[in-house]
């Protein structure tokens, strides 16, 4: 199944939690990615870690095309446009980056893929908004100014579409603090589907984490709607 890029919004801003996850194993990985997907977060952002990670990422990607076409699964961590080219080539549905590449925006914009690109000031955002960026990833998070940031840079610009990586915990009081703020999803990593988790092979473990999160989030949107 071709997921377009207005779905793969659409389905980030539903969910609300990116997992965000690499292991050198592909039956580990495919574990946790359907573990992820049971749990109501079907996007999920693999980590371009290491010597043949896009070889994996293919394998992985040709599996999951097959047995679960309803899985939108994108790459992180890309910082050029060589690197981007592969990993679209290998049927990744997005792409991350932890700073602003304008490079890698274009190579994605021919090919009608989502770039989340990491901007850590108004200006990144402003120049990502300008290269077409619908969402971007702040990054790091927590240390670039958290909630507080979020919400001053939505009193200027109202229509941006923020997801943080780094500082956002799967718990209420975490989600109420930076979701109050304006976010529109959030990246999460060994917080969300744990190493122990993976070590155990616990994949109900890690369903049960991503559902209990995707709930949290849809509860507190719920309640303060409007």
């Amino acid at each position: 199944m071709l997921h377009d890029r207005l779905s793969v919004l659409n389905a980030l801003e539903s969910q609300g939690v990116a997992p965000v996850f690499y292991h050198p194993d592909p039956e580990v990985c495919l574990n946790v990615i359907r573990a992820s997907a049971r749990g109501g977060a079907k996007v999920v952002e693999f980590t371009n870690r290491g010597d043949f990670a896009c070889d994996l990422f293919g394998e992985i990607n040709r599996e999951l095309s097959r047995t679960d076409p309803d899985i939108i699964l994108g790459i992180g961590s890309v910082v050029d446009s060589g690197t981007a080219a592969l990993y679209i080539n290998r049927g990744a549905r997005f792409v991350v980056s932890p700073c602003l590449v304008p490079d890698v925006a274009k190579a994605c914009n021919r090919r009608m893929v989502a770039y989340f690109p990491g901007c850590g000031s108004v200006t990144d955002i402003s120049n990502a908004h300008e290269l077409g960026c619908e969402i971007v990833k702040l990054f790091p998070g927590a240390s670039v100014g958290g909630p507080d940031f979020v919400k001053a840079v939505r009193g200027p610009l109202p229509w941006v579409k923020i997801m943080p990586t780094g500082g956002v915990d799967p718990d209420e009081a975490s989600i109420a603090k930076w979701f109050g703020a304006g976010i529109v999803a959030a990246g999460m990593g060994s917080k969300l589907v744990t190493d122990q988790a993976v070590r155990d092979g616990d994949w109900a473990g890690i369903e049960a984490q991503v559902r209990k999160t995707v709930d949290a989030i849809a509860a507190f949107r719920a309640f303060n709607k409007g």
